[in-house]
């Protein structure tokens, strides 16, 4: 069987290490049609057209697509790529495992933790405007569709992976009607799903925790800037976000990606480290139900890494991004 998926290469290091991923899903044996797409760069700024409505076609016609990162300007600019994407492809669910690694130095060796962050609505809605000069308003959003819609889905993670505990976070102490939302719909949830614990954890408590007991977390599931942060934070945890997959899930498509930069100051240089975008591709194949194939890019990644002889500069070897991506492929091509 063949898989049509979009893939988006992106500007700065991500044709690099978008080539690199491509290598090691492709070892596995599984046929990808792959439908090359583009976002962001500095060609579509000029032109005023960030994502291209040909990018959002393709992955709605493939359901799937595998992306690299792509540059957002600062304070100017074409708005986000990767909120843009998630709107406009109703990419509700951002998926963020955070798993400690053989051979990568961190502070904890036994992380293994979920964030699910909600994608759609918050302060990430963009809906901003000036009241007087010198003052601005922006509006967060919370309503019970996405808020249940979340919830159900860190509910539905747990069980599947067999997790034990749901953690909301929340700021209900201080937002009382829109967090408080969210807390009355994570306990409507719960109750159908008996066999998992939910708990309740104010957001800044939560960070606390985190860099003391990590272990203490499971699956946690929060509303969309929390999450943009928590899932960083946790990212941290497990040696940064050059070794953190995450997935974004919508009810037809789903997009995975690497949530690191664009590194424009090593872009060209074959030296960028492709292991989130590898592990991103890995879940990507977990959601076509090549799981066998998953395991085996996993687990090879997790070799590679403890020997550290074909690992980048920033893992302590002096490998290409090639040269990685090839040492991995080789163990995956040989295990399936």
């Amino acid at each position: 069987m063949s898989y049509p998926v979009t893939l988006i290469p992106g500007d700065g290091i991500g044709p690099e290490v978008t080539e690199a991923a491509c290598r090691v899903v492709e070892a596995t044996g599984v046929d990808f049609e792959w439908d090359v797409q583009q976002a962001g760069g500095a060609v579509l700024e000029e032109q005023g057209i960030a994502l291209p409505e040909a990018t959002l076609e393709s992955i709605r016609k493939n359901g799937v697509a595998l992306k690299g990162p792509v540059t957002t300007p600062v304070g100017k600019g074409f708005r986000s790529v990767n909120v843009e994407l998630r709107q406009e492809l109703r990419l509700y669910a951002n998926y963020r495992p955070a798993r400690s690694l053989p051979g990568i130095e961190s502070r904890f060796e036994d992380v293994d933790l979920i964030v699910i962050r909600e994608n759609t609505e918050g302060l990430y809605s963009g809906l901003e405007h000036e009241v007087i000069p010198g003052v601005i308003e922006s509006l967060r959003v919370v309503t019970f569709e996405a808020s249940e819609r979340i919830v159900r889905f860190a509910f539905e993670t747990a069980r599947h992976y067999g997790r034990k505990k749901v953690t909301a976070v929340h700021k209900a102490n201080i937002l009382k009607m829109s967090d408080g939302l969210f807390l009355d719909v994570a306990r409507l949830v719960a109750r159908d799903y008996p066999d998992i614990e939910l708990e309740e954890y104010i957001v800044d408590a939560t960070a606390m925790r985190l860099v003391m007991h990590p272990q203490s977390f499971d699956v946690l599931v929060m509303e969309n800037l929390f999450g943009d942060i928590i899932s960083d934070l946790t990212s941290g945890l497990v040696g940064g976000l050059g070794v953190a997959p995450s997935a974004n899930i919508g009810t037809s498509c789903a997009v995975f990606e690497a949530v690191h930069g664009s590194a424009p100051d090593i872009a060209g240089q074959g030296i960028a480290n492709p292991t989130a975008l590898i592990l991103s591709a890995a879940l990507m194949l977990r959601h076509l139900k090549q799981l066998e194939e998953a395991d085996a890019v996993e687990s090879a990644i997790c070799s590679v890494l403890s020997e550290k002889k074909s690992v980048t500069g920033d893992l302590g070897g002096n490998a290409s991004t090639q040269e990685f991506a090839d040492a991995v492929a080789e163990l995956v091509a040989a295990a399936v």
